[in-house]
């Protein structure tokens, strides 16, 4: 049911995203294309995860502790995410990905080798994010729910705020850096604030029920 339900629309509506922005770009480069078209459906997927659980506070529902279609959501946010990173290490500086992180040799006027430019923080805060991510991922099943036990595997998912933001950091970083065009900025501006609304809204309804 889950297979039915909830995978194969999302599976569905993934690639439909993925496939109209590869093919609507104008770069050359599918390289390039390949990165841009997975970063967009990634943020979004990602911050559908962060409005699932404000919506049945808001409701009036209960809010369980694993919500299949709330980890099904994060299955494929981690999936794309994932794939975005790794396409996204060929795209600025092919075959030498350290560069993302530190300096070339030809940029000796930085005393300091680790990256602190728009570019490195655009880098450093995305690496992070989808190492968390992967990790997330990888325990995104009951088998993992019942080894960890409820406390630490909620503890762990709620690393998914920590992804959240540095995924935000990582995004607008880049939007800069690629002079990107005003209708994608507002996309992942309209993700970022919807989900820090809905996080806001949740929390002020959660904190009215206990006075």
């Amino acid at each position: 049911m889950r297979l039915l339900r909830h995978h194969l629309p999302l599976f569905a509506l993934t690639t439909a995203a993925v496939a109209a922005l590869y093919l609507t770009r104008p770069y050359k480069d599918t390289v390039m294309k390949a990165s841009f078209a997975t970063a967009y459906p990634a943020l979004a997927l990602l911050a559908a995860t962060l409005l699932l659980g404000p919506w049945n506070v808001l409701r009036r529902r209960q809010n369980p502790v694993s919500s299949d279609l709330r980890r099904d959501v994060g299955i494929w946010a981690g999936i794309v995410g994932v794939l975005h990173s790794v396409i996204g290490q060929c795209v600025h500086l092919r075959g030498r990905p350290w560069l993302y992180y530190v300096y070339g040799p030809w940029e000796h006027h930085h005393h300091f080798p680790l990256r602190h430019d728009l570019f490195g923080l655009a880098n450093y805060t995305g690496a992070a994010a989808v190492l968390v991510l992967a990790a997330l991922l990888a325990t995104s099943s009951d088998l993992a729910l019942r080894a960890l036990g409820t406390p630490r595997w909620k503890q762990l998912q709620r690393w998914n705020y920590a992804i959240f933001a540095l995924t935000a950091v990582h995004a607008f970083a880049y939007q800069k850096i690629e002079k990107q065009h005003l209708p994608f900025v507002v996309t992942a501006a309209t993700c970022v604030a919807i989900a820090a609304a809905m996080q806001t809204a949740g929390w002020i309804s959660r904190r009215r029920a206990c006075i």
